[in-house]
């Protein structure tokens, strides 16, 4: 009941955010996610430090106001109290509180003193909570909120309307409480800003449904618990919905977290989401950059190697401006099966994924295991870079698996898409889902949506990890079986061909056979009648 009623309240106070935002002028604009977001993160990051100190000082907690008592704290007995927070907490001064700002709402040039107050927490938290370029660059955690208001005189008040928003609420009373709302609370705040705008890399929102397949199946719940000390990576990370499966799977304080992406605000979210679920020992591994041509995370000169991989990496995309640098020498151990040609048209649909692709299995650690969404043409395709790719992981014995989903599983793309698992540890038994009857049709906006039940969802993942065989939807085979068939991983290749069995007299199987050669001769009749008529309309053609 408290996780609902929270969780509705927080919503709440995300709608009254963007309603701000709307009044000022800045409804669906560009920056609005950037306000909106760094100024949710202030008060969590505000209200996890009431939470942290009363903790530490009981006394605190007895207190009038809390946030006078720490005011009232000697310089030592403030850095004391830092210092026993943990490493997830941010280092915040008396000024630094939303109720200080409150009392100084009515000050002249209140919008700086907003701004300066946030940029002071990000300058003074840098060295955990700031996220990296490819290049060395860190890009810390708030902006100047207010220059985003282009009339300037309307930057005081739109500040004040934020802070009289943020002091009615707390989040103190739920973090004693398990993070697995967070997902929901996280989709909710971003769920504007994370759409396929059509740029490099555009963000797809992977739905819960494959978050889940993917993290039950790479971390069984009988090793829920036993894996510890593990490294997470994804290369395409968005804002990180995977990742985070993943590490809930694992344990939050049992894994550590890596991630590559293109984009800065998919950089900036996926911070934002490590924060919220207690992840931020990993910030510091979080990268903006092009990871198919700067792949950041090295062990000395090599690249590193990880012990889990996921990844919902973009599937088609134009990326001929760098595509002859990647067959370059240096990448070509990476790149083992191949780099998609520039074609002379559609250049905006050269196969990105398998760039990917290539270069998770490169970046999988001996005995690591990894679970990548592919376009399902992915799996029977016989030109090109796929088959070379499947040949690899069946040669190499290193194929868990694959689940074929239902088509429109993601709203915003009509792709049907696999989920292809990877397990360098895996020598026979590979498994093959057909998933694709599953689910049930719904409409999301313009768009439809397949949605799969829990129940289907379990079934899937008991499927997987058991290694069930059943008919039509599953199928358990070797490595040399799939070699004969092509490398195929369609399920569907596999399943048993029925034959309907009777017992005939002889008389009964003479008529029987007796029908059939008279409906071949029927046919062959009109077909030989249709040549004719041809023939004839040729030669009147010819004399015409």
């Amino acid at each position: 009941m408290i996780t609902q009623d929270f969780e509705k309240r927080t919503r709440q106070l995300i709608d009254s955010l963007k309603g701000i935002c709307a009044s000022y002028g800045l409804g669906n604009d560009g920056n609005e996610f950037k306000i909106i977001t760094q100024v949710f993160l202030y008060k969590f990051l505000n209200d996890k430090f009431a939470f942290e100190a009363k903790k530490i000082r009981p006394d605190l907690a007895q207190a009038e106001s809390w946030e006078q008592a720490i005011a009232n704290l000697s310089t030592d007995d403030l850095e004391m109290l830092q210092m026993q927070m943990g490493a997830d907490t941010a280092r915040l001064k008396p000024e630094h509180f939303i109720a200080h700002l409150f009392g100084r709402q009515n000050a002249p040039d209140f919008a700086k003193l907003f701004d300066d107050t946030l940029r002071d927490i990000a300058i003074s938290n840098n060295d955990i909570f700031a996220v990296k370029t490819e290049g060395g660059a860190k890009i810390t955690l708030f902006d100047r909120v207010s220059e985003f208001i282009t009339d300037t005189a309307k930057r005081d008040a739109f500040c004040r309307a934020v802070i009289n928003k943020l002091v009615e609420f707390s989040f103190e009373r739920i973090f004693t409480q398990k993070y697995d709302f967070y997902a929901a609370l996280f989709e909710y705040l971003i769920k504007d800003y994370n759409k396929d705008s059509g740029g490099k890399y555009a963000e797809y929102y992977t739905p819960h449904a494959v978050a889940k397949i993917m993290a039950a199946i790479l971390v069984p719940e009988a090793k829920r618990g036993k894996v510890s000390n593990v490294s997470c990576y994804d290369p395409s990370a968005g804002s990180g919905t995977l990742l985070m499966n993943l590490a809930h799977a694992i344990g939050e304080q049992r894994c550590a977290i890596f991630s590559q992406d293109i984009s800065q605000k998919s950089s900036s979210l996926l911070r934002l989401n490590l924060i919220l679920n207690n992840l931020v020992h990993s910030i510091p591994n979080i990268i903006q950059g092009n990871t198919m041509l700067h792949p950041y995370h090295r062990d000395g000169k090599a690249l590193k190697k990880f012990d889990y991989i996921v990844s919902n990496p973009p599937f088609k995309m134009d990326f001929s401006d760098f595509r002859n640098e990647l067959d370059a020498k240096e990448h070509q151990e990476r790149f083992f099966a191949g780099v998609p040609s520039i074609p002379k048209k559609a250049v905006d649909k050269m196969a990105i994924y398998q760039l990917f692709l290539q270069h998770i299995i490169f970046s999988l650690r001996s005995g690591g295991k990894a679970a990548v969404v592919v376009p399902t043409g992915f799996i029977t395709a016989q030109n090109g870079i796929d088959p070379k790719i499947r040949k690899h992981l069946v040669d190499n014995k290193m194929l868990a698996g694959v689940v074929s989903m239902p088509s429109n599983i993601f709203a915003t793309t009509g792709t049907n898409v696999s989920i292809l698992f990877i397990d360098d540890t895996n020598k026979e038994g590979v498994v093959l889902v057909d998933a694709s009857n599953l689910g049930t049709k719904v409409k999301d906006g313009k768009n439809q949506k397949t949605l799969l039940s829990d129940a289907e969802e379990d079934r899937i993942i008991a499927t997987f990890n058991e290694k069930q065989v059943v008919e039509d939807f599953s199928v358990v085979v070797n490595y040399d079986e799939i070699a004969a068939k092509n490398y195929s991983l369609s399920a569907g290749q596999y399943f048993d061909v029925k034959i309907e069995y009777a017992d005939l007299t002889p008389a009964q199987f003479a008529t029987k056979m007796r029908g059939f050669a008279d409906n071949l001769n029927m046919l062959f009749k009109e077909s030989a009648g249709q040549e004719q008529e041809i023939r004839k309309q040729l030669a009147r053609l010819k004399y015409e």
